[in-house]
C-alpha cells in the first residue's frame, strides 16, 4: 500500500517536471528522482515506527513514515517557507491538493508589491511588508523576475476624506516606510490627468509582479535545494500523539468523491519533526481537524469574496500609477492596478461569503464567477476618483477569495503564526490569516518561520 502511494506521489511530480520550462526541467526530475530513491531508503518504514506511534484514529491499518519538514499548502508563502527551510539543508516536503502551485489566493489576486502604509506599528503585516517589499524587489531583480516599481496614489475625493489621509501617512511612517510625500490634488492631477481628486499620497515604493513567475522561480530554487512538492494530496487532519503530530494524508480524488456519509480515511500517516500549516484559505479549519489541538487557540475563519474588472474599448492606458481610494470594511477599496502589459484593472469589491464546509475548503471549491450585473456597483466607486469612466467599458475579469479573520463591521486582525508557546504542541506552526500583504510578506514571513523555529 505505502509502495503505490509513493509512486503515485512520485508519478505526480514526474508528470510536473515534464509540463515544466525546458531551461529547469531537467534539474527538476533529477530532484525527483533523487526523493523517489530517499523516500524509500532514508525513512523508516512502518514496522520501524515504535508501537506508541500507532493511530487510534483509524480503523484500520495505515502506512507511517517519517518526515523531517513538512509544509502544508503551496501558494506563495508556503512555497517561501519551503525554499527558505532547504536553504538550511532541512528535508521538506510540501503537500498540496491542487495539481499544481498557486491556485488559490497567491494567483488571484492584485499583483501588487505594497510599502507597508495601512498596518497597525509593530505589527505581523507592518514588519513583515516592509521587510518583505525589500526582499521581494531584491530577489526580483537578481532572479529577473518580471516587476516593476511604479508607484501609487492614495486618494482623497472629498475635503472629508483628509484626516483620513493623515491617518494613513502618520502610520506609514511609524512603520518605516519611507519616501510617502503627500501631495495636493492638483500636483496628483497633474501626474495623471485622469484622475479626480482634492489630496493625495504618493508611494513611489508600490510596484507590481507577476506572481506566477515569483511563484515558478521559488519552487524551482526550493527543488533545487531538495526540496519536494507533492500535488493531487491532501493533509485532511491530524491527531497529536506523544510528543509529535501526526497528519492524516488523502490522494485528493478521493474526497472528491467523499459523499459526505463516511469518516474520512487517511492514506498514509505522516509523522514530521516540524511542520508548517500554510493552508491559506483552509488552514483555521484544517487546524481544527487536528484532535490535540485545542479549539480555543483557531481563531475564527471569514471568506471575503473580491471582483475584478477589465478595462476595455479605451484608446491607450488612461492611469500610470496604481491609484487606491481611501480603505473600505474589509478592504482597500475599488483600485486601479496595472499588469505589467498595462492592462488597466479594477478591483477587488467586497463580497462575505459562509458556509463553506471543510471538503470545499480543502479543494478550493469557490465560487469564483464574476457575475456581469456585479459592475453597477463598480462604476459609481470608481467614478468618484475616475469621472471620465465611459458605460460599458468594464468586463468581467476575475475574482479571488481573502482568508480574513474578522468579520463585517470589525476591524482588521493581524496574520497569526503560531507555534508552541501558544498551542502546545512540538514542532506545528499555524499561518492564519494570511491575505493582503501576504504576497508583499512572503519572503519575510519563510525568513521569520525559519530564522526563529529553526535557529
Amino acid at each position: 500500500m505505502l509502495k503505490q502511494i509513493v509512486q503515485r506521489f512520485t508519478t505526480n511530480l514526474e508528470a510536473l517536471a515534464s509540463s515544466s520550462s525546458s531551461s529547469s526541467s531537467s534539474s527538476r526530475f533529477d530532484v525527483h528522482i533523487k526523493w523517489k530513491h530517499l523516500y524509500h531508503n532514508r525513512f523508516r518504514s512502518m514496522s520501524s515506527i515504535p508501537p506508541h506511534t500507532t493511530t487510534t484514529t483509524t480503523s484500520y491499518s495505515v502506512p507511517k513514515e517519517r518526515v523531517d519538514c513538512l509544509v502544508i499548502g503551496a501558494g506563495v508563502v508556503g512555497i517561501a517557507v519551503a525554499r527558505a527551510l532547504a536553504v538550511k539543508d532541512r528535508d521538506v516536503l510540501v503537500i498540496e491538493s491542487a495539481p499544481t502551485f498557486g491556485t488559490g489566493t497567491s494567483s488571484r489576486n492584485s499583483e501588487v508589491i505594497h510599502a507597508g502604509i495601512y498596518y497597525p506599528p509593530n505589527s505581523f503585516k507592518a514588519t513583515f511588508c516592509v521587510r518583505g517589499r525589500e526582499m521581494l524587489y531584491d530577489y526580483c531583480s537578481k532572479h529577473d523576475i518580471p516587476h516593476k516599481q511604479i508607484g501609487k496614489l492614495i486618494v482623497a475625493t472629498r475635503s472629508s476624506e483628509i484626516p483620513k489621509l493623515n491617518d494613513i501617512i502618520n502610520r506609514a511612517i511609524q512603520n518605516g516606510v519611507d519616501s510617502l510625500r503627500m501631495i495636493d490634488g492638483t500636483e496628483a492631477m497633474e501626474m495623471e490627468p485622469e484622475l479626480q481628486c482634492v489630496k493625495a499620497i504618493l508611494s513611489p515604493l508600490s510596484g507590481i509582479v507577476d506572481s506566477h513567475s515569483l511563484m515558478l522561480s521559488l519552487v524551482g530554487e526550493a527543488e533545487n535545494q531538495g526540496a519536494t512538492f507533492t500535488y493531487n494530496s491532501t493533509v485532511i487532519g491530524g491527531h497529536h500523539e506523544g510528543n509529535q503530530i501526526c497528519l492524516h494524508i488523502s490522494e485528493t480524488k478521493c474526497l472528491k468523491e467523499w459523499k459526505g456519509t463516511s469518516i474520512l480515511q487517511p492514506e498514509l500517516v505522516l509523522i514530521p519533526k516540524l511542520v508548517v500549516n500554510s493552508a491559506g484559505l483552509s488552514a483555521p479549519i484544517l487546524a481544527k481537524r487536528f484532535t490535540g489541538l485545542q479549539s480555543r487557540v483557531v481563531p475564527p475563519n471569514y471568506y471575503a469574496r473580491g471582483c475584478y474588472f477589465i478595462l476595455s474599448n479605451t484608446k491607450g492606458t488612461p492611469f500610470r500609477h496604481l491609484i487606491y481610494p481611501i480603505p473600505e470594511d474589509g478592504g482597500l477599496g475599488v483600485h486601479v492596478t496595472l499588469d505589467l502589459n498595462g492592462q488597466i484593472k479594477f478591483g477587488p469589491d467586497v463580497a462575505w461569503i459562509d458556509g463553506v464546509d471543510d471538503i470545499s475548503s480543502f479543494l478550493n471549491k469557490f465560487d469564483y464567477s464574476v457575475h456581469k450585473d456585479r459592475v453597477e456597483r463598480f462604476y459609481p466607486e470608481i467614478r468618484k476618483y475616475y469621472p471620465n469612466l465611459k458605460d460599458d467599458s468594464l468586463e468581467p475579469g476575475y475574482s479571488g477569495i481573502r482568508p480574513k479573520l474578522s468579520g463585517p463591521c470589525q476591524p482588521p486582525v493581524d496574520f497569526v503564526i503560531q507555534g508552541e508557546d501558544i498551542h502546545g504542541i512540538p514542532g506545528l506552526i499555524n499561518l492564519f490569516g494570511i491575505e493582503s500583504p501576504g504576497l508583499t510578506s512572503s519572503m519575510a514571513i519563510a525568513e521569520y518561520i525559519s530564522t526563529r523555529f529553526l535557529g
